[in-house]
């Protein structure tokens, strides 16, 4: 009882923050280190910033992750839950009810509305690129690798395709010069080691278990014909495979439901809008794309399905990466395959920049000109993505109902 009381004190003090943290995941961990190491003193600021780089350096979305961590830290696994509960929530709450009635009532949004939040799309899309080529392509052999992955993804567009390229990555950045170079000012620091909340043996249980559900459920899929079981297996592999936070999720997950027919491209475009408007993880907008799927479950059940999918494995990566960090954050070998991965990534996205997110936005000069004027206001002027997200509708209402021609 004590465990679950501590688990429900960790859930109330995310559910604050899941109400409240608009920003993308930069900003949650500003909140993050706010709440718990400046006012609750959960953890010192050199644990915090270990527990950040160890996020960083594992797939999966890194602000999910960091709190998962500080709830385990607190209070076990009941804390880890409450802590992912109470800060996903209420965005997925918001994306799939907005889904769901989508589905019910196609006609409840107009379509300048619709067509405005695909083009703040390319905004944010367009911004993420260059904030992360920025951090993460700092010299000529890492811009040529982004360079070479974001030809072989456009050659090869499929979620596979994604991964080999990734991978692929991986390797040339153990083998070459990469191998010399930190992967962010986190790991390169000495941080202060603390006592991992977990055994080693549990460590090893939950990577097994990562393992045998990433292998597993693809082939149940397959197997048994399930399609439930593939929605499952295909969210699953996106949450899994991903590296370099939310916004590379999108190319991946176009990849798996888009492709399938699962979602078609003008509701998928418009839900990743939407998920810009609402404050916690990006990684909700799996619950968006499952509640609005054309295949059973959909509605509350797909999205709660397809939310639950692309959040396991951030937990158990996590969960068996935690005692083995203080050795793994010195390894030279892994600090250059996460940094070839990065950069990666980055080509990755770019190729999601210019199809589907520009080609199913950007028909029109007036197009360019709102999403040229949004990326202004994101990158310039500093104006909340959810500000821009609103604006951006209401400007394709207004173009619908007041055409300039």
């Amino acid at each position: 009882m004590d465990a679950l009381a501590a688990g429900f004190g960790v859930f109330l003090v995310f559910l604050r923050l899941g109400l409240t943290s608009f920003g993308g995941p930069v900003a949650h961990l500003g909140y993050f280190h706010d709440e718990f190491v400046v006012r609750r003193r959960w953890l010192t600021p050199a644990a915090y910033a270990d527990l950040v780089a160890l996020c960083q350096f594992l797939p999966g979305p890194a602000s999910s992750q960091v709190g998962m961590g500080l709830g385990l830290a607190r209070a076990g696994y009941a804390g880890a839950l409450g802590a992912w509960a109470g800060f996903t929530l209420p965005s997925a709450v918001l994306l799939i009810g907005c889904a769901t009635g989508m589905a019910s009532h196609g006609a409840w949004l107009p379509a300048g509305v619709l067509h405005g939040l695909k083009v703040a799309a390319v905004a944010v899309v367009a911004q993420a690129v260059w904030g992360m080529g920025r951090k993460l392509c700092t010299d000529v052999p890492r811009v040529l690798l982004m360079a070479a992955a974001a030809a072989c993804v456009v050659l090869v567009p499929s979620a596979w395709g994604q991964v080999l390229v990734i991978a692929a990555a991986g390797i040339l950045g153990i083998l070459g010069s990469l191998r010399r170079l930190s992967v962010t000012p986190a790991t390169a620091g000495a941080g202060e080691q603390q006592p991992a909340p977990l055994s080693r043996r549990a460590g090893v249980l939950w990577l097994l278990l990562f393992v045998l559900l990433l292998v597993g459920l693809p082939m149940a899929a397959r197997d048994l014909q399930a399609p439930p079981l593939a929605m499952a297996a295909a969210f699953y592999r996106s949450g899994a495979l991903v590296f370099g936070g939310g916004h590379v999720v999108l190319p991946l997950l176009q990849a798996e439901v888009v492709t399938t027919g699962w979602v078609n491209q003008q509701t998928f475009l418009a839900g990743y809008g939407l998920a810009q408007a609402v404050p916690g993880p990006l990684f909700t907008f799996a619950g968006f794309l499952g509640a609005a799927a054309t295949i059973a479950p959909a509605g509350w059940l797909g999205g709660a399905m397809c939310l639950l999918a692309i959040f396991t494995p951030s937990f158990l990566l996590l969960a068996g990466a935690l005692p083995f960090w203080h050795h793994l954050r010195h390894s030279r070998r892994a600090q250059g395959a996460l940094a070839g991965m990065n950069a990666a990534v980055v080509g990755v996205l770019l190729a999601a920049l210019v199809d589907p997110v520009w080609t199913g936005a950007i028909h029109a000069w007036p197009d360019l000109a709102l999403a040229a004027l949004a990326l202004a206001a994101l990158s310039w002027w500093r104006l909340p993505p959810w500000l821009v997200v609103l604006a951006c509708a209401a400007a394709g209402w207004c173009s619908v109902a007041w055409p300039l021609s």
